[in-house]
């Protein structure tokens, strides 16, 4: 029976295994192999190494100083060249999904870098040197070991988006309020106990996600003025946050009035305070 011809399963996974072997071997030859051929610059400026299965990146892809973007997700990086500082028009860099422990230093050197998508690595901090990023405007480190806030995040002036979920952080500086660019901040997946004051200071947040933390309750949002989306869901909260005339609210009574919020918000506080009474101070009343 004939069969179009194609690439299978088996054969797909064969080449991901010879790629994984390959890795390990730092030859040039091999190295060619797994980024091929990297000697003419590409028409878009931009270079995609993703899923090479990389441990480090060759020099190679460093020559080319107009490259616009340049993605290495899903690889084995934990290191980058020095070369790398090189690529002075680089606007785009994506390491997520790598080992990285530390921000290469080179990354910091980069003047026209506006988005860098760092997650899913284990980075635990960053290099002061961050803040020379004076372009970056969007700032992905979700899913890493922070377990205390970047307080150089608060440096960079042009930032407008700001995911930082899905790590270890219980609190933010009042340093954020800073950011007077800052658009959207993703907080999800924290440990958060209290809604972070300083957001209610940032009128022109236009997006605010403190989904899956321990937050018990929620101050009120309707003087911002700038906002439009909120979710607060998987919190451990007795009220839901009341905010301004069309801002969508994701979470727990989301679909409620405001006015009923309030009454609801109300009572719950009450029985809640019942339930903290010592019987006997109650019988000395």
């Amino acid at each position: 029976m004939w069969r179009p011809r194609g690439v299978t399963e088996t054969q797909k996974n064969m080449g991901n295994a010879m790629r994984g072997a390959i890795a390990f071997l730092p030859s040039e030859r091999c190295q060619h192999f797994l980024v091929g051929d990297l000697k003419e610059m590409p028409l878009d400026r931009t270079q995609d190494l993703s899923h090479r299965q990389l441990r480090r990146l060759p020099i190679a892809a460093c020559v080319f100083d107009e490259l616009v973007k340049l993605y290495l997700s899903k690889n084995n990086l934990s290191s980058l060249p020095a070369e790398l500082q090189c690529l002075r028009k680089l606007q785009l860099l994506a390491l997520d999904f790598n080992c990285f422990e530390e921000l290469p230093a080179a990354v910091c050197k980069l003047p026209q870098l506006t988005i860098l998508y760092l997650g899913n690595n284990r980075l635990y901090r960053l290099p002061k040197e961050l803040k020379d990023l004076k372009e970056l405007n969007t700032l992905w480190l979700e899913t890493n070991c922070f377990t205390v806030f970047p307080k150089v995040v608060c440096e960079l002036p042009n930032l407008k988006t700001l995911h930082i979920g899905y790590n270890q952080i219980k609190s933010i500086p009042k340093e954020l309020g800073q950011l007077e660019e800052l658009r959207s901040i993703w907080l999800a997946g924290n440990q958060l106990t209290e809604f972070p004051p300083v957001l209610l200071e940032m009128h022109l947040l236009y997006i605010i996600d403190v989904d899956r933390n321990k937050i018990r309750y929620f101050p009120g949002l309707s003087h911002l003025e700038g906002l439009k989306l909120v979710i607060y869901d998987h919190n451990p909260c007795i009220n839901a946050p009341v905010v301004g005339e069309g801002v969508r609210r994701v979470g727990r009574w989301a679909d409620c009035l405001d006015e009923d919020l309030e009454d609801d918000e109300s009572n719950t506080v009450n029985e809640t305070l019942v339930v903290k009474v010592d019987p006997e101070e109650t019988d000395n009343v």
